[in-house]
């Protein structure tokens, strides 16, 4: 019989996936910059966008909530593209729930995972409406505790329809940090708690816009573009990508 060889203890996909793009292999990662060059660097992308909003369709706070519920793991055009008919007839939680899941199901069918965010959608509806009057909630841990909420969820909540200085750490934000890099950790938790404790004052409200959108359409995973980088000279990652 022949004997088995040991096994490497394997990776979740997401930890692999969201590690994968920040250093090659053979590269020692950087260390992380310092607070001067932090400071410089959110002063240039707030003059490259100074009034920075989120990408997501929303008329109020609960809109806010729903659509960002929707938004996992699909972009935000075809949340959009759903939400903006949904939202003409049901912009409250009590409407929601009069509309039904059979019927939220339909408007969102265009989105991945539809079915399981369509009873998130009505369950959060109705906690709302029983435990909240209606309102959505600017604590934490009541956001928290919604069908279909996590900490992303509700910092992206908390800071877009509050104002609460939080950052809302996605893939790209995630990769933005580690690459840079702003701080250096292992999940989006920790780079979350290590970003609100760098980032300067006067950039910490719309730091989370910033940083996504620059992960978004400049610093992207797999071919970022250096060339037309506004911090390219302040950041360490030493794969550069030329002009095209």
């Amino acid at each position: 019989m022949r004997s088995r060889q040991p096994t490497k203890p394997r990776k979740s996909p997401i930890s692999a996936r969201l590690a994968a793009p920040i250093v090659a292999a053979a590269e020692a990662p950087p260390d992380a910059v310092g607070p001067e060059t932090v400071a410089e660097i959110f002063s240039r992308l707030s003059g490259a966008n100074p009034e920075p909003r989120a990408e997501l369709e929303f008329q109020n706070p609960f809109t806010l909530l729903v659509a960002v519920v929707l938004s996992a793991q699909a972009t935000d055009r075809s949340v959009n593209l759903a939400t903006a008919p949904l939202f003409a007839i049901a912009d409250t939680p009590q409407a929601m729930l009069a509309l039904g899941e059979e019927r939220v199901r339909d408007f969102i069918r265009t989105i991945g995972l539809f079915n399981t965010k369509a009873k998130n959608v009505i369950a959060l509806s109705r906690i709302l409406v029983e435990r909240h009057g209606g309102e959505v909630p600017r604590a934490r841990e009541d956001l928290e505790v919604l069908p279909g909420v996590g900490t992303k969820t509700a910092s992206v909540v908390r800071n877009v329809a509050f104002g609460e200085e939080t950052i809302a750490v996605d893939t790209h934000i995630f990769r933005v940090s580690n690459r840079i890099p702003l701080v250096r950790a292992p999940t989006t938790d920790k780079v979350q708690a290590g970003l609100e404790a760098i980032v300067p004052g006067p950039y910490r409200l719309n730091a989370h816009h910033w940083l996504i959108l620059f992960g978004r359409y400049i610093c992207k995973a797999r071919k970022p573009e250096c060339y037309r980088c506004p911090i390219a000279d302040l950041c360490r990652f030493p794969a550069k990508t030329p002009a095209p």
